[in-house]
């Protein structure tokens, strides 16, 4: 594989590249409005110069002719995948308080390269911001993306929460969770899809983690759903803005949606069996409606384990029949391998080799229908 310097990297516990963005850049300022620069996900554009995330899997793909590339964001916005050309990806942070400019390559052979982001961790406490690029060149038109499209709707598994943990005592952080190692975009890289992601941890179909019997009806998923960004229900209320912006179904209409969720709803023994099933049929008629041509695909995997695992596999199967008789032909299901076998990240949370069982059992499936 062709593979360039890549100097000033930000990874982990490796030294930082930053800047104050007070200070003069040396190159081409880009701004975030600017037509060359592509996005993929649910991204609040309500300021064009500053726009937001929170969401998983995010990405931010530009083309540009020169020898460097430095990327810009609000400081403290987390951790990113970077890509170069075709080179290997590599992890970039954005984690002290003046970490405002990361340089992502230099000493590039002059020509056309691609950049390409992914935004890695789950943004919604720290409020991440893209400002833009510097570079010494012009930019140019990224790649097109791939014409299949697949959204992924879930909770900590789809998010890869812990998969860069070295065991099941580890609890979560920033620096262990990789969403571009997870099962949701390992299957959409091997079947050449671009992905989108409405995932947090923590959150179910009907309750949340741990949540009281009757439910949790302030940020559970279908209400997440309607909204560009994850937020509580107080934080629309109290912030307004993004927070309270409403996604657009147009912006992306996918060829399938994968549902992985109930391992929250069914984590604790304090769950009810009717409700839940209530739940997956609620989300399969807002997801039908904003989606009428998607096939729907419900997984289970791969937490649940003997007794939670079975109710999960029959109230999915009950709800798929059920559609099935009232004429959407469209709703599958899959079940993934239980985890166990190749070991554990934080929380108990599937490791990295889980998930690339996991995608590799998912492309096997989706293949059939894209």
């Amino acid at each position: 594989m062709k593979r360039y310097l890549l100097a000033a990297l930000v990874a982990l516990t490796m030294g930082a590249a930053s800047a104050d963005t007070t200070l003069p850049l040396r190159g081409h300022v880009f701004t975030p409005s600017d037509p060359h620069i592509q996005y993929v996900g649910r991204i609040s554009f309500l300021n064009p110069e500053r726009p937001q995330f929170n969401y998983p899997g995010t990405q931010i793909n530009v083309g540009f002719e020169g020898t460097e590339l430095r990327m810009l964001c609000k400081p403290k916005s987390g951790y990113w995948m970077a890509q170069i050309d075709e080179a290997e990806p590599f992890k970039v942070a954005f984690t002290g308080r003046r970490d405002s400019v990361v340089t992502l390559c230099t000493a590039l052979p002059q020509g056309r390269h691609t950049a390409r982001l992914m935004y890695i961790i789950e943004g919604w406490d720290l409020k991440p911001e893209f400002r833009g690029f510097v570079t010494d060149g012009q930019l140019v038109e990224p790649p097109a993306l791939p014409s299949k499209k697949i959204e992924f709707i879930g909770n900590s598994i789809t998010c890869g929460y812990g998969n860069e943990a070295m065991r099941a005592s580890d609890h979560y952080s920033y620096e262990t969770q990789n969403h571009y190692l997870s099962y949701a975009q390992m299957a959409a890289r091997q079947l050449g899809a671009v992905a989108h992601i409405v995932a947090r941890s923590g959150i179910g179909v009907y309750r949340n983690y741990n949540g009281p019997r009757t439910g949790t009806p302030d940020n559970r998923i279908d209400v997440q759903y309607e909204y560009t960004m994850y937020a509580e229900k107080s934080a629309f209320r109290r912030e307004g803005g993004a927070m309270n912006e409403r996604w657009d179904f147009s912006r992306f209409q996918p060829d399938v949606v994968c549902i992985n969720l109930g391992t929250n709803d069914l984590s604790t023994n304090n769950y009810d069996t009717a409700l839940l099933k209530q739940g997956y049929k609620k989300l399969l008629k807002m997801v039908r409606q904003h989606n009428p041509q998607a096939k729907v695909v419900f997984l289970t995997g791969t937490m649940l384990q003997k007794k939670e695992l079975d109710i999960c596999r029959r109230l999915l199967d009950e709800v798929a029949d059920e559609a099935h008789r009232s004429g959407d032909q469209q709703v599958y299901r899959f079940d993934m391998t239980p985890q166990g076998a190749l070991g554990y990240g934080a929380d108990w949370h599937p490791s990295y080799e889980q998930h690339k069982l996991m995608a590799d059992e998912l492309v096997a499936f989706l293949q059939k229908l894209l």
